[in-house]
């Protein structure tokens, strides 16, 4: 398996950001990235689903 930096970047910073901050700050921008997230996907969902029929 890959060992990629990043994602070890990312996973210490979000294991410090828990240790410091608690769960809510990582928990409100996992909400929000899974918001934005659903909202994209239904964005391109249906717009694939608009056809003009004339």
């Amino acid at each position: 398996m890959e060992h990629h930096p990043a994602a070890a970047r990312l996973t210490h910073a979000a294991a410090l950001a828990v240790q410091q901050h608690g769960a809510g700050n990582l928990l409100r921008v996992v909400l929000i990235v899974m918001v934005l997230g659903c909202a994209l996907t239904a964005w391109l969902l249906l717009r694939g689903y608009k056809r003009k029929d004339d």
